[in-house]
């Protein structure tokens, strides 16, 4: 071969390389930056800030700031519940009940659906065109065996996933990536799934006001009596989450997998 033969060869395959340079960073620079906002977001403890706690030590200015700022106040809820979806961090459900604390069940629930559902389509995305790629091409039969019988009844299933509030909420964001599901399955049973549990802990939340205001008269009279290092200021949602509203949201669980149950039954009829 020539040099010049060889010269006209290395031109031809630059593209390539630069095609293959370019897929790359497309594929895999999403799920870094992804990767390192996580660590960054734990490093810095900022789930720590989504606390009982601090809501209630500044119940006064939130409420006020709401009623000053209305529109504003919606939107920085609405990206700040994106940000704790996409990150994976702990506290969406906490999130929820403040939400319902802030605008009402309505509206607060509908921010927090609408948030939720675009915070669970960006991680979905990300992990779909990097790792659920890769799994793609490296899976045995196995797991394409598993993978297609999820992807047949993938509805039914991401359905019950997102009803029964068992199974933690990034888990089920990631899961159906790895799997192939069809982004259009995803974003539908997302959001038929997460509104029935979402509008229930809202509603909770909307009646979240007047534990906070109740804790507050007992730790006054506390302080009055045996002074503030005597007396500690906390507040107990746990009665709010009753066995009623789990029981209820595992039924509807339970009947998102009726449709499977039915044919499995007349398949082997």
């Amino acid at each position: 071969m020539t040099s010049k033969e060889m010269a006209e060869n290395m031109v031809q395959l630059k593209p390539d390389n630069k095609a293959q340079g370019k897929s790359f960073i497309r594929q895999w620079a999403p799920l870094i930056i992804l990767a390192s906002l996580i660590a960054m977001a734990w490093s810095l403890g900022l789930q720590e800030y989504i606390s009982i706690e601090n809501i209630a030590a500044n119940r006064d200015w939130l409420i006020s700031y709401v009623v000053d700022n209305w529109l504003f106040s919606t939107a920085i809820y609405s990206a700040l519940y994106i940000v704790v979806v996409a990150l994976s961090l702990p506290g969406a459900a906490l999130l929820t009940i403040f939400g319902g604390f802030l605008f009402g069940w309505l509206i607060g629930g509908t921010l927090t659906v609408v948030a939720a559902t675009i915070g669970a389509i960006l991680i979905y995305e990300i992990v779909r065109t990097s790792i659920g790629e890769l799994m793609a091409k490296k899976a045995g039969p196995m797991m394409n065996k598993f993978s297609k019988g999820f992807e047949d009844d993938a509805f039914s299933y991401l359905l019950f996933l997102r009803l029964v509030p068992v199974f933690p909420f990034w888990l089920v964001n990631i899961a159906p990536a790895l799997l192939k599901v069809k982004r259009f399955v995803y974003i539908i049973t997302t959001i038929l799934g997460i509104i029935p549990g979402t509008y229930a802990i809202s509603s909770l939340g909307s009646g979240f006001d007047s534990i906070i205001v109740k804790q507050r008269m007992a730790y006054d009279h506390c302080v009055a009596a045996k002074g503030a290092d005597n007396c500690v200021f906390s507040v107990d949602i746990s009665s709010l989450i009753t066995p009623q509203l789990l029981g209820a949201l595992c039924a509807l669980g339970v009947v998102a997998l009726i449709p499977i149950v039915l044919k499995r039954f007349r398949s082997s009829k």
